[in-house]
């Protein structure tokens, strides 16, 4: 039996009602929507706390039966840089306390921080109320740093500190994966005892193989085509540049492949990134088309109407886009970096190219259409793999973190 009844959850720079695919939205806003709505399958009450941004913003916004959206007033109206957040960190945690503490009815039990910015508010909160904190990374600067890729700027000095605190002050630290966690240890010298891993999840009931040539009819993409898909936002760290160059080269050396390249996705952040001037610069606007963020069923059709779904980040904490388009029986082909190697099961659901290089990128896409059989194969056990993702096992070993928070609010494990 679990103890939490109910949880106060920070997403403060991105909020779970924002379309993802550009701007600050992307698979956390998923992760923490998703979450929530299974927590509160559970039985779990959840609270979830993220910054106004317009003046005509309700103060609460029910997400599903037992999930409520609070949007909090700290700094002017408006998307500010995720530069800029940190400035707000104390106004946005006073006003979380304050709310929390109408919540008389089911008293809160835990605070779930997403992203250093929330962590940083949440230990603030935490303290306030005396309750124990979760964090989950998602993402981390040491790590984007060290993997950054050219033309995008390194991760601020602040955000490094401050993601510091957050894995010494913490209750417990949520890591996707195995990878994830050991980063926590290496750069941030985080204590094993307090890192929970727990996998995201995937909303089998939306992905899910059903009737690939109709999708392909309803999206106008030819029975023909050689149909290769990226989903995400257009910024560097994903990859998007990855994936048209390779097209260009594929072009230029097998034009026996024909190939169509979608890409869904908005501009991201300060990212100052052209991608269909790029697509133009390498002529290929009759083949590649770049198109914006669709809802979730709409992506899902994309991903059937895929042969291979593309993933070339220079980093990922876990990867999403891949167990999604896996769900729905596409293979993916991906970077062998952070979490991917664990979304992606090379050879057997899809494929892991080491770096982002424009030829390695060419060659594995080559390799999927020479071997259509083996495309079928990986497509088949892809959507057996996402099986066992489902967004309930993500919900109940978060809610088994949750448990460890409590009994180790006051004393921390040995070791530690």
């Amino acid at each position: 039996m679990h103890q939490i009844r109910r949880v106060a959850m920070l997403s403060l720079h991105t909020s779970p009602l924002d379309q993802p695919g550009g701007g600050d939205a992307g698979g956390m806003n998923v992760y923490v929507r998703s979450l929530a709505l299974q927590l509160a399958a559970a039985g779990v009450l959840v609270d979830i706390y993220t910054r106004r941004t317009a003046a005509g913003q309700p103060d609460a916004v029910p997400l599903g039966r037992g999930v409520t959206v609070h949007h909090v007033n700290a700094g002017a109206f408006g998307k500010l840089p995720k530069e800029s957040l940190p400035e707000l960190v104390g106004r946005m945690a006073a006003a979380v306390s304050e709310h929390v503490r109408t919540l008389a009815d089911v008293p809160v039990g835990v605070v779930h921080s997403h992203y250093w910015v929330s962590g940083m508010a949440g230990l603030l909160v935490a303290r306030e109320l005396d309750l124990p904190l979760v964090h989950t990374m998602h993402t981390m600067a040491r790590v984007k740093n060290r993997h950054l890729p050219p033309g995008q700027s390194s991760e601020p000095g602040v955000r490094e500190d401050g993601e510091q605190h957050i894995v010494t002050a913490a209750t417990r630290l949520i890591a996707n994966t195995t990878a994830e966690a050991a980063e926590l240890e290496r750069h941030y010298n985080g204590c094993e005892q307090r890192i929970d891993v727990v996998s995201p999840g995937v909303d089998l009931a939306v992905f899910k193989p059903a009737f690939r040539d109709r999708s392909r009819q309803r999206l106008g993409i030819g029975p023909e085509d050689f149909h290769v898909v990226f989903a995400g936002r257009l910024q560097r760290l994903k990859g998007p540049h990855v994936l048209v160059k390779a097209a260009a080269r594929l072009r230029r050396d097998r034009p026996d492949i024909p190939l169509r390249v979608s890409i869904l996705g908005a501009r991201s952040g300060s990212d100052k990134y052209d991608l269909p001037q790029l697509v133009r610069d390498e002529g290929l606007d009759d083949v590649a088309a770049v198109l914006p963020p669709v809802d979730a069923p709409t992506l899902a059709e994309w991903y059937r109407a895929a042969d291979v779904v593309a993933m070339p980040s220079s980093s990922e904490s876990f990867g999403l886009v891949a167990m999604e388009a896996q769900a729905c029986g596409t293979p993916v082909i991906a970077t062998n970096v952070g979490g991917l190697p664990r979304a992606v099961s090379d050879g057997r659901t899809g494929l892991l190219v080491e770096g982002r290089g424009t030829a390695s990128w060419a060659e594995a896409i080559a390799s999927l259409y020479d071997f259509p059989q083996t495309r079928v194969d990986m497509g088949r056990a892809a959507s057996v793999y996402a099986e066992s993702f489902g967004w309930d096992r993500t919900a109940a070993a978060t809610m088994a973190s949750y448990d460890l928070a409590l009994t180790y609010q006051y004393v921390a494990p040995a070791g530690c």
